[in-house]
């Protein structure tokens, strides 16, 4: 079983797109509404948080976690990778983040390549980075890209209140709203350039991507990571069947949340029919 953590529901994202890429496998999902939004919390709480969600995953059967969160993978991921894994009773499983897949697809550049290559080195273009206080707050994308590609132009707008009202079930009018400010604000950064390409560095981002393409530049390409990391768990598993050694075939999906079932279910806009609903988190 293959297990999808987030905040929240915004790795709803994430998992519907993991399930078209591989509808034949199980999927477990765990949001941590009781605790949502990570994006302004402190980065202990959120390495905490994660690890938590993490293991609860595991106890559960699941031998690989996607982070479907962007705030957890850059402040949480590495930790978890290097240091709390190979010291824990889980050394045969292991967590993936979403950030590095998206970084290959903004600078056609492979993961493990961290010096720029020809003609990377020579690419210039501009790229705009929305994302929660804590993610921008860590650099990670203007980091992992400019190793790749040092002449790229990185901008990044933290959009501190977005994810908390998407969580919310805030009204279109207000979301709208609240973009238009956060893509304005972006495009001031940048002295009448356009970004080429725009990360929507939020899993709950790709929920409200239509107003982001209203007020954004019709030149601007809007990189999909739900998208972006289903295909990179493809070449993955590709390479690590283990993972996936001994799944029963079929369609199993289960939904929980660590918030109130009721709550979450309301406030839920992911557009997805036939979707189970959510359970209360249980420990097993």
């Amino acid at each position: 079983m293959i297990g999808v953590f987030d905040s929240g529901h915004g790795g709803l994202t994430v998992l519907k797109a993991l399930r078209d890429q591989f509808p034949h496998l199980p999927f477990l999902y765990l949001g941590d509404h009781a605790n949502a939004p990570y994006g302004n919390r402190l980065s202990e709480e959120v390495v905490t948080l994660t690890q938590q969600g993490v293991e609860a995953l595991f106890q559960h059967g699941c031998k690989l976690v996607v982070l479907g969160c962007n705030t957890a993978t850059s402040i949480a991921c590495r930790s978890l990778q290097q240091t709390w894994l190979p010291n824990s009773q889980w050394q045969d499983h292991n967590v993936l983040g979403i950030i590095a897949p998206t970084v290959e697809v903004a600078t056609q550049t492979p993961w493990g390549v961290t010096e720029p290559q020809y003609p990377q080195m020579h690419k210039e273009d501009v790229i705009g980075v929305f994302a929660t206080q804590r993610t921008i707050d860590s650099g990670v994308f203007t980091e992992e890209i400019k190793k790749r590609c040092p002449q790229m132009q990185v901008v990044g707008q933290a959009c501190a209140q977005l994810a908390g009202l998407i969580e919310a079930g805030a009204p279109e009018d207000a979301l709208d709203k609240l973009v238009g400010d956060y893509v304005a604000a972006l495009l001031a950064q940048l002295d009448g350039k356009f970004p080429h390409f725009a990360i929507l560095g939020c899993t709950h981002y790709p929920l409200v991507e239509p107003l982001f393409a209203r007020h954004l530049p019709p030149s601007c390409r809007v990189l999909s990571q739900p998208k972006i990391a289903a295909q990179a768990l493809d070449h993955y598993l590709r390479r690590h069947v283990n993972y996936v050694e001994g799944c029963t075939a079929g369609s199993a999906l289960k939904l929980m949340t660590t918030g109130d079932v009721e709550l979450v279910e309301q406030r839920l806009v992911i557009d997805w029919p036939g979707r189970p609903a959510f359970q209360a988190y249980n420990s097993p």
